[in-house]
């Protein structure tokens, strides 16, 4: 049975702060925990109204601490932001509270504007040596020489096997986690363009290692399942409407969902396009639909964001998703 999992990025809505997206956050993870979700991740985003995951590794500790046996860790890091000796000892500290629960993905975007990444002091040729960094921070959870006075090391983080994925929406990602032997996480949930041939290129071009034996391909979609067709169609509009803002330039904090959207023909055409890994509706409508995307893209995992706006209706979205996962086979 395929894994599912769970995409989180703290969402901050309309008429809330950041410390209810955090309690929404808390509750979800252990809903997930309870439910069987196989890991919940979060995301590194800076400067963004509706988003309060900015540090990443603070709330996977949070989360992880919140719960017994599901596995958390980052959807992802944006390491050009980060030395990978800094990203190395935070999650070789999680590892070490939570032995065996902790993930590091590692993704090659800013996760903010330019104005923005110029404030987190980042080098504005970072990300070209992401290739070399990601492979700087696996060193760095190698096992080191005690007797080697002179060698930087992760403290915590040596000799601790973080597993490591590479995050991407493109066909670099897929080259590089293919070349490195890591397993590797699509963004289709937002960025579906090359998701086909990027995966058919990680998957041709893998080379074994030891940490990852074989190609292993997880893709993000969107799920907002309700009870009700109609009911379920409704809370995608919040979705719509958050995209629309982010494409206008002006991101919002996350809205509530609108009976009667009425998009410009080009903004429609975007949502078509960018959200056409977003299922949407009853359970009755998705599961078919759902079904034919893993049946053709053979995925190793589903990674599931829940972008709705009331948290119960995210709640009862994770529960009819797991249901859905049943009913697969």
């Amino acid at each position: 049975m395929i894994p599912f999992s769970i995409l989180d990025l703290a969402v901050i809505t309309q008429g809330s702060t950041p410390a209810d997206a955090f309690r929404n956050t808390f509750d979800l993870a252990r809903l997930g925990d309870s439910l069987g979700f196989h890991r919940y991740w979060l995301a590194e985003h800076h400067s963004m109204p509706g988003i309060a995951s900015a540090a990443t590794s603070v709330l996977i500790g949070q989360v992880a601490a919140r719960t017994e046996h599901i596995r958390v860790g980052s959807g992802g890091v944006m390491l050009p932001n980060h030395s990978p000796l800094a990203i190395a000892e935070q999650f070789g500290t999680l590892e070490t509270l939570f032995p065996g629960r902790i993930d590091l993905g590692l993704g090659r975007a800013p996760g903010a504007d330019q104005r923005t990444a110029m404030a987190l002091r980042r080098d504005p040729h970072a990300p070209d040596r992401f290739p070399q960094d990601v492979v700087e921070v696996l060193h760095y959870f190698e096992p080191s020489d005690p007797a080697d006075a002179h060698l930087v090391r992760a403290v915590p983080g040596a000799g601790l096997r973080v597993p490591v994925w590479i995050l991407g929406s493109s066909l670099f990602s897929a080259v590089l986690a293919a070349q490195l032997g890591l397993p590797y996480a699509f963004a289709s949930h937002f960025a579906p363009g090359q998701m086909e041939e990027a995966i058919a290129l990680y998957r041709s071009r893998f080379e074994p290692s030891e940490r990852c034996q074989r190609p292993r391909v997880m893709l993000t979609v969107n799920i907002v399942a309700a009870d009700d067709e109609a009911e379920g169609k409704r809370l995608a509009t919040s979705l719509h409407q958050y995209f629309i803002a982010l494409r206008r330039g002006r991101p919002i904090p996350y809205p509530p969902p609108i009976d009667a959207p009425n998009w410009l023909p080009q903004e429609q055409a975007m949502l078509d396009h960018t959200l056409s890994c977003t299922f949407a509706g009853s359970p009755e409508s998705i599961l078919p639909r759902l079904s034919r995307f893993i049946d053709r893209h053979r995925p190793d995992e589903l990674m599931i964001a829940f972008p709705l706006y009331d948290h119960a209706a995210r709640r009862r979205s994770a529960e009819l998703a797991m249901a859905m996962r049943d009913r697969l086979g």
